[in-house]
């Protein structure tokens, strides 16, 4: 224990090490912080890019409604009467091959494409391999008219993949099979 002159400025000393210790703590706590919120961001962008691709699997599905038979036996923009096997997402050509559906208004462009999940274009449902919904009976009443028995009709099943491009590179990708 050395006299007060001498022991002067230890404190001044201790005081800017707390210091520094205290703004690297801070600059830590400060990238945790900005690193949670790109992460929070990055999940509310992928979210809501599912959620546009859910409805570009809607709107795949109303334009199915909408052809023939005859319509969904030969391939054009965005359908395919085939499976295309292998088909791979990622090297798919989006851009040219697709339908796009252009912006939804929250930065998300939407693309849809649809293979009949059949072995071949070009040929009716039963004149190639094709996954199929069991026959059910068509009618309202689904026993035909009186006396008629009911018309068995099969579906074949359909893929309906869309893609989403968002902020951010986000990219996602929504399946869904129809019939």
């Amino acid at each position: 224990a050395g006299s007060p002159a001498s022991q002067r400025g230890v404190i001044l000393f201790i005081a800017l090490i707390v210091l520094v210790a205290m703004t690297l703590a801070g600059i830590a706590v400060m990238r945790s912080v900005d690193a949670n919120n790109m992460i929070a961001g990055n999940l509310a962008l992928r979210n809501a890019a599912t959620s546009a691709g859910d409805a570009g699997l809607e709107f795949a599905r109303d334009w199915l409604k909408t052809k023939t038979a005859g319509f969904l036996q030969d391939d054009s923009t965005g359908y395919y009467a085939n499976w295309q096997d292998p088909f791979n997402h990622k090297t798919f050509n989006w851009q040219d091959s697709a339908v796009n559906l252009g912006n939804d208004g929250n930065g998300n462009t939407i693309y849809f494409v649809i293979h009949r999940m059949c072995k071949e274009s070009g040929k009716s449902l039963n004149a190639t391999d094709c996954f199929k919904k069991e026959a059910e009976a068509s009618g309202a009443s689904k026993g035909g008219d009186e006396g008629s028995p009911p018309t068995p009709v099969a579906r074949a099943y359909f893929r309906i993949t869309a893609r989403v491009v968002g902020p951010r590179s986000t990219v996602s990708y929504v399946q869904s099979f129809v019939y």
